[in-house]
């Protein structure tokens, strides 16, 4: 039997040759995943959301044969080893990792709020207060030492410890 048998050809696809595209992409994304490295979908920063973004998009073609199968899995393996190759070179050059994943930014410091650090990241009061809500169990950003707008956009706090 032929493969386009199989897979089909265009958007006129039977049940059962979609089917066939969707396992078929399923496990070329899961080896695409692979390759690209555990930091794709573990760190949540920018450049690795843009990898989960555009692979689910280009690889959602191929099931529904909006465009040329294997047209559309060549391109998620670029897009793959593209990221591979940017991840790479950032963990070479600090300089390139701050260009690609930024840095982090101190929101509160000593226990002072950075208003201008704040504006800059778009962080307002209430979203400093649901961390120190969430992560010490209190909202008061009076009992707040620092807080640090990390590079995957969650802020970590670290609270005032009394009596120390």
């Amino acid at each position: 039997m032929d493969i386009q048998a199989i897979i089909g050809e265009g958007t006129d696809l039977t049940a059962m040759q979609m089917g066939c595209r969707a396992a078929i992409v399923f496990i070329v994304t899961l080896l695409l995943i692979r390759l690209s490295g555990r930091r794709s979908f573990g760190q949540h920063n920018s450049f690795d959301a843009c990898l989960a973004v555009l692979l689910g998009a280009v690889l959602s073609r191929a099931v529904v044969g909006a465009s040329p199968f294997f047209a559309t899995i060549l391109a998620a393996t670029t897009l793959v080893l593209l990221h591979r190759m940017i991840a790479w070179t950032s963990v070479r050059w600090d300089g390139f990792d701050r260009l690609v994943s930024g840095d982090t930014r101190s929101l509160i410091l000593d226990g002072v709020k950075q208003t201008d650090a704040m504006k800059k990241a778009l962080i307002t009061n209430r979203d400093l207060e649901e961390a120190a809500r969430k992560q010490c169990g209190d909202p008061n950003l009076e009992r707040v030492a620092s807080a640090v707008l990390e590079r995957d956009g969650q802020v970590s706090i670290r609270p005032i410890f009394y009596g120390q």
